[in-house]
């Protein structure tokens, strides 16, 4: 029997919507005295929820905050987890520096969005405990100063039941998050909202439609063509589920958009692009880049690295067309699924929105 809450399935927030909220009523307090309870942020698209604080300690120095992670609905690992921030008055100059405590691991390999022995706080959570920093030291005519240690309880148990060590992120977990909230995970309902979308966008006689795996990429597939909003299928990592649904319900032109490792999948044949249900085997890689004359040296690293981004940047750097090569199969892996049905291409982006690879429209008879 399914372990599936009935109804509609309830959202969460990630763990760098928690760490920003915990890091704002701490600093607030360092700043006053007190700690605001509930804590209020800003996500980036611009919701506004309140956080309980499960945790307070106040120093002279410095002053902890900690937080109850409620992932709602999803079946996240750190579900329940206490995100705790300590934030210390740190030297004139510094700026905002960030800390891994207690259960957040360290980049140790090249690949990920961040330098190797940074703390393994993603991007997009850094920018928002950055932000809530600066507006309060705005507020309060204070320097923006600061060190902010992030900690999990219980986060190196935890971190072993992801990919982090196979990313070389290691002692600890990754304080994850590009829009604050946790969607439930949910294949038949992600992929029901993919049907649907197609659905919308026939009834509404498009052309056109791009199928993308995330902001990202939607974002880039903004800059190529001008498409209204119900154009863009939020595809995530179910590939499998977009191109056999417009198999049966065509449309003229698909885009499929996204980063080179989950393209890198497609291009292989996996049909779900999810990093815990699917590997992209590095000799594949290795020998596309041999296929493109690529040197004995970077078709050796390839075989030895750490992550599909590696390679590319690797690929990037000889001057070779790895990513448009890696755009080539997916398109023929995806026109394969549609059984020519739709004319498709394939865009890659990089992690900034760059476009890095491409294989445009084909005839449909070619």
């Amino acid at each position: 029997m399914s372990s599936k809450p009935a109804g509609p399935l309830r959202r969460g927030w990630t763990t760098g919507a928690c760490a920003t909220a915990a890091t704002k009523a701490a600093y607030a307090a360092l700043l006053t005295g007190e700690f605001p309870d509930p804590v209020e942020i800003m996500l980036p698209k611009g919701e506004r929820p309140a956080f309980a604080l499960a945790r307070t300690d106040l120093h002279p120095d410095r002053a902890v905050a900690a937080i109850v992670k409620d992932a709602g609905d999803d079946p996240d690992v750190t579900h329940g987890a206490l995100i705790e921030s300590t934030v210390r008055r740190g030297r004139a100059g510094a700026g905002i520096l960030f800390r891994a405590g207690e259960g957040v691991g360290t980049v140790t390999k090249p690949g990920l969005p961040l330098p190797v022995g940074e703390p393994a706080i993603n991007p997009t959570p850094r920018r928002m405990m950055s932000d809530v920093i600066r507006e309060l030291a705005a507020l309060h005519g204070a320097a923006e100063d600061v060190e902010i240690t992030i900690a999990v309880a219980g986060g190196t148990e935890m971190a072993k039941h992801t990919w982090n060590a196979k990313l070389g992120i290691l002692g600890g977990l990754s304080i994850l998050g590009t829009t604050g909230v946790v969607h439930p995970y949910s294949c038949s309902a992600w992929i029901a909202s993919i049907h649907r979308g197609i659905d919308v966008a026939r009834a509404n006689h498009l052309e056109h439609v791009a199928a993308c795996t995330g902001s990202t990429s939607e974002a880039g597939v903004r800059q190529l063509y001008e498409l209204p909003d119900i154009a863009l299928i939020d595809m995530g990592d179910f590939a499998g589920g977009t191109l056999k649904y417009l198999r049966r319900h065509p449309v003229p032109r698909l885009t499929i958009a996204g980063g080179f490792a989950k393209i890198s999948k497609l291009a292989a044949g996996f049909t779900d692009l999810h990093s815990g249900r699917s590997q992209l085997d590095n000799t594949i890689l290795a020998a596309e880049l041999a296929g493109l004359g690529a040197p004995a040296a970077v078709v050796e690293a390839a075989r030895h690295a750490n992550t599909a981004n590696e390679t590319l940047e690797a690929a990037r750097g000889a001057g070779l067309p790895l990513a448009d090569r890696i755009a080539q199969r997916a398109r023929d892996a995806a026109r394969a699924l549609v059984d020519d049905r739709v004319a498709v291409e394939v865009a890659i982006f990089d992690r900034q929105g760059t476009l890095v690879g491409r294989a445009p429209f084909t005839d449909l008879s070619a």
